[in-house]
């Protein structure tokens, strides 16, 4: 029985290669999608090549566009990256680390490449549970992401085609992300969490992305694979 495709958005972190092996784990040849957007953290496109491949993904896209010419996030302009924030104050309100608009921005290009595909599902691996407060990450923003979607395309209009934005990770804990992937054989050594890595593309272990996974693994009673030169989380 041949596989449906299935765009994947994949970053190259520990939820998207999650949200990958949910794909194919519910029967769809993955096309990973992934952005060079002038991210301070590309290294993670590094990780996400090998995601994709470990993945199976049956194609993998790197998209460019350039954020940078906007600005208005830690990650996107020369605004200081937070580190060394307690669990309690990482779930207070929207960081400087969110990216103006790029999850509508990500998700439009997937539902333009799932058209050309003729593929009706669309993967992201967002989370409001052990997320940083990101409005683009929640349920009724998903929703009402698929509803647009669906009135905006000429396969929509024409025919009987229909998207379906899937989120399998939306509202697991991290440690439950994690145990789920391992589950699914994730490789989590291959991804890449940190918002302001090092030169060598190694995590400090203390921005807001690295707790959250440092956080996760010892939930989920695994140990992290990656290497923390700092590797100390702050306190909850």
């Amino acid at each position: 029985m041949s596989r449906r495709p299935a765009v994947v958005l994949l970053s190259g972190g520990l939820d998207s290669a999650t949200a990958l092996a949910v794909a194919r784990e519910e029967g769809f040849d993955p096309y990973a999608l992934s952005f060079q957007y002038g991210q301070r953290h590309a290294l993670e496109l590094d990780a996400a090549r090998q995601v994709a491949a470990a993945g199976g993904a049956k194609d993998h896209v790197i998209a460019t566009i350039d954020l940078r010419v906007f600005g208005g996030s830690a990650l996107t302009s020369d605004i200081q990256v937070p580190k060394g924030r307690s669990l309690e104050d990482i779930g207070e309100g929207i960081p400087v680390t969110y990216v103006p608009a790029r999850n509508t921005i990500f998700l439009s290009f997937a539902l333009a490449w799932a058209e050309v595909l003729d593929a009706r599902d669309v993967y992201i691996g967002v989370n409001v549970l052990d997320y940083s407060g990101y409005p683009d990450c929640r349920p009724e923003y998903i929703e009402s992401f698929e509803r647009m979607a669906n009135l905006a395309v000429k396969a929509a209009v024409e025919g009987d085609w229909r998207l379906t934005v899937h989120t399998p990770l939306i509202a697991l804990t991290k440690a439950q992300i994690i145990q789920l992937g391992t589950r699914l054989g994730v490789d989590y050594g291959l991804t890449s969490s940190c918002y302001d890595p090092d030169s060598d593309g190694r995590p400090f272990g203390l921005c807001d992305s690295c707790q959250l996974r440092l956080a996760g693994f010892e939930q989920a009673g695994l140990p992290d694979p990656l290497e923390y030169p700092v590797a100390h989380r702050s306190r909850s």
